[in-house]
């Protein structure tokens, strides 16, 4: 067994002063049961615990490590950042490079805001929506993602086209009213809800590839179709690409998939490892934001000097040494192998679902194993009886991968052949002993 003592005794510390140990819900380790592994350092692909322990990283920091951890170029860029000054709550050079490097390759983002989180961004977006419709109501996807601004923290009522419920307590229901909620992989929701609320909602908001609730690719042509329902509704479409922008693709689902949204959001990887959001868009839209315009949103710590440096850093590395092409085709050799072995426990089938650099181990039902997910429905009751055997079977045997049942994984360049084989063998051998 891996000796976590130190870990163990680490977080018995931490419940005594912060609620349940962690600063993130899903590190606890609440959705695989066991002691949460402390990091004490992290290397290319390599996480090292305080134990002594190390593991191949397939979590990168929930995706933002696309050149694995401690990358020497980001790194040099942020620590000639914080040698200048770790924050000046001024005008400065770092976030006008980033902006314009922004601005300047993705043809859908004539401005772009910085903030601090992913969170700051969906809620900044959303309220230009508001604003450049006149309108009170979002629709989003059950399944898909946003942050935890009260007003995205639901799911869908029992009701075709009925208000939102929300998920936490402490939402108060007139936050969540004004959000409606229709299942992924259902145009004519979608179409129904519109009908239903004509001319009240300024916005859907979606994730390109929900990467939240599991990996669920949608069919092609739904997201050009959602387009058109906002469109012709007088409605707006945001992309949020907090986790697939610069990821997929330098421009993220949006190029992926040759859908243009009115306003996008991101996070994550612009800013090479350091906390980060940011949104943007048509200009029109964005000259709505204060100072230009009567939407308020601000931020003290908005466009860090060190996030904007490693952002700068870690984008002009994907426009010069590409990555996209050659790691979807190793993630896709890694999925086949995985796929073709037709491993069942349970009558379930141990699949791995890959898009571009993420991927997503599930299980489904062993009779229909080709049927894809493209939504929270579509997952079989297996997932959640499984998965954390399958995660401690890995943890124990050197790779660390996301903690929870429905959230993805990402594949790095400093990732290696023989480290991707590695896990399919320990995969394999999880399927041979829970048999």
């Amino acid at each position: 067994m891996t000796d976590l003592k130190q870990s163990a005794r680490l977080y018995e510390r931490a419940l005594a002063v912060s609620p349940g140990g962690v600063h993130s819900p899903v590190r606890s380790f609440r959705d695989v049961g066991g002691t949460p592994v402390f990091t004490e350092r992290a290397a290319g692909s390599t996480l090292f615990d305080v134990d002594g322990n190390q593991y191949i990283d397939f979590c990168m920091s929930w995706g933002p490590l696309i050149f694995g951890h401690a990358d020497a170029d980001i790194v040099t860029a942020a620590k000639h950042a914080i040698d200048r000054g770790s924050s000046f709550g001024t005008a400065e050079a770092g976030s006008l490079q980033l902006a314009e490097l922004i601005t300047g390759e993705i043809p859908w983002v004539d401005k772009i805001r910085f903030v601090n989180s992913g969170t700051e961004a969906v809620m900044g977006a959303l309220r230009v929506a508001r604003a450049a419709t006149g309108r009170d109501k979002i629709l989003k996807f059950a399944g898909c993602y946003h942050g935890h601004a009260d007003s995205m923290l639901v799911s869908a009522g029992s009701g075709l086209a009925g208000q939102a419920v929300a998920d936490s307590a402490g939402v108060p229901a007139a936050a969540a009213a004004d959000t409606l909620v229709a299942p992924l992989d259902d145009l004519p929701a979608v179409e129904a809800i519109f009908a239903q609320h004509a001319n009240c909602i300024a916005a859907i908001i979606v994730e390109p590839l929900p990467a939240n609730f599991g990996l669920l690719p949608q069919r092609e042509g739904y997201l050009a179709a959602l387009a058109d329902i906002a469109h012709r509704n007088g409605a707006l479409l945001i992309f949020d690409e907090v986790i697939t922008g610069f990821r997929l693709a330098f421009g993220g689902g949006a190029e992926k998939y040759g859908v243009t949204p009115d306003l996008v959001t991101y996070g994550k990887i612009i800013g090479g490892g350091f906390p980060v959001g940011a949104y943007g868009g048509r200009g029109d839209l964005m000259d709505l934001v204060a100072p230009k315009g009567p939407v308020y949103q601000a931020g003290t710590l908005s466009a860090n000097p060190v996030a904007m440096a490693a952002g700068c850093a870690t984008l002009t590395k994907l426009l010069s040494e590409p990555p996209y092409a050659r790691l979807e085709s190793q993630l896709q050799s890694l999925a086949n192998r995985i796929n073709h072995a037709g491993v069942t426990i349970n009558g379930a089938q141990l699949q791995l679902v890959a898009v571009g650099s993420m991927f997503w181990t599930t299980f489904r039902d062993a009779e229909n194993a080709s049927s894809v997910a493209r939504s929270p429905e579509g997952i079989h009751d297996a997932q959640k009886e499984l998965f954390p055997g399958l995660f401690h079977h890995l943890l124990e045997h050197g790779f660390y991968i996301s903690p929870s049942p429905f959230e993805v994984g990402f594949l790095s360049t400093a990732h290696s052949e023989s480290e991707l084989n590695a896990l399919a063998d320990a995969i394999g051998a999880f399927a041979d002993s829970a048999r």
